[in-house]
């Protein structure tokens, strides 16, 4: 058996920022339009109007004050309220293939390590751009990699479930060197014209290098377990698959078409059974929280990373034992947590421990345990 380890991560970032100002702009220019055309259907409770939003509102609820997002054309559009994305030529990269590869590149360059020695290349996102070909493929194909590829989707939890994956497969011999992929494109299913929800997502991809720890180069995190969990629940749904709604318009009015949640029941289910979840695979490891270094949570809201690390720690975090990106990116679903790890982990001293969580829709849940070394 193999020790796998992680010894590179990338980051692609959008160029274009949406600040909570701009987006409450146009989502209330977005309201005062449809409360005045639906004014008579409102007056006689035939239809409910839309509420205002405004910034306040947003950082109190989630803790988010701008996002990135790879096409801004159309969302800050009151007519149009969704990304516009000009169609692609078949010999074009698909755009998730586009940013996931910059990030791979960053993970190999990070690591010292040439595309051409990567075996193994997991494209796991929370929404795929197509049904097949398969991204990772194509990913593939663009960095010049061997072996073989494929996609993986379980929701915000993808990252951690693709790492567990490549984990086991450098552990048991099948792949040397892995690329674990995360391009998100969330801005794409979100339902920007929903005041409870349409401050909630950004776009972003991240890259994690996952090879045996006898060929790292430099410092590394050895990857010392992985645990993945999951129960069926509706109370996160997304009907539409992905870029649906920028190709078929007529299809924007069906509200179970785009990201859609039940946040109350969400945050009271999901918390007791992520910290629940950290802590069984702590104590199974022969870990006390004392142990942990830092915890790189899924970065979802403000309040529920405050609530899991208090509950895993047992005490309130103090600065840096739980980073935050949330202010800057948004929920970026499965790659927020490797965000936060690529951010903060350089300064981890050898023999620093610590946990990467994912959690989301499934409800699913996913951590790997690692070690500075």
């Amino acid at each position: 058996m193999h020790q796998p380890a992680i010894t590179g991560t990338g980051l692609y970032t959008p160029e274009h920022v949406i600040t909570n100002d701009e987006l409450v702009a146009a989502f209330n220019a977005y309201a005062d339009t449809f409360n005045a055309s639906h004014a008579a259907d409102i007056a006689a409770g035939k239809t409910d109007p839309v509420p205002q939003s405004n910034a306040e509102f947003i950082v109190a609820a989630s803790g988010i004050e701008q996002r990135f997002v790879y096409a801004k054309d159309g969302i800050l559009d009151p007519a149009v309220m969704h990304p516009i994305l000009p169609p692609r030529p078949m010999d074009a990269p698909s755009v998730m293939a586009e940013i996931g590869v910059d990030a791979c590149q960053q993970a190999l360059a990070n690591a010292g390590v040439s595309a051409g020695d990567v075996d193994l290349v997991i494209c796991a996102a929370s929404n795929h751009e197509r049904a097949y070909p398969a991204i990772a493929v194509e990913i593939q194909e663009l960095l010049g990699a061997g072996g073989f590829a494929f996609d993986m989707n379980v929701a915000c939890s993808s990252a951690t479930f693709g790492i567990q994956a490549a984990a086991d497969m450098i552990r048991a011999g099948s792949a040397k060197k892995a690329l674990v992929v995360n391009p998100e494109l969330c801005s794409h299913h979100l339902e920007w014209r929903d005041r409870d929800c349409h401050f909630i997502f950004g776009d972003v991809a991240t890259a994690t290098l996952i090879e045996r720890a006898d060929d790292a180069q430099g410092d590394h995190f050895a990857i010392k377990s992985t645990r993945c969990g999951t129960v069926f629940s509706n109370n996160i749904r997304n009907n539409n698959g992905f870029l649906r709604r920028a190709q078929y318009p007529e299809m924007a009015d069906r509200r179970d078409m785009q990201f859609m949640q039940n946040g109350r029941k969400v945050f009271k289910e999901v918390l007791p059974l992520v910290s629940k979840h950290i802590g069984d695979h702590l104590a199974d490891e022969g870990l006390q929280a004392a142990d942990l270094k830092r915890l790189w949570l899924h970065q979802a809201n403000k309040s529920m990373n405050d609530f899991i690390g208090k509950k895993v720690l047992g005490r309130t975090p103090e600065p840096g034992e739980q980073p935050n990106i949330l202010q800057d990116y948004a929920n970026t679903s499965s790659a927020g947590s490797i965000i936060a790890f690529h951010k903060y982990s350089a300064d981890l001293q050898t023999g620093d421990t610590g946990v990467i969580c994912s959690f989301g829709a499934g409800y699913s849940v996913g951590s790997v345990i690692i070690t500075r070394c």
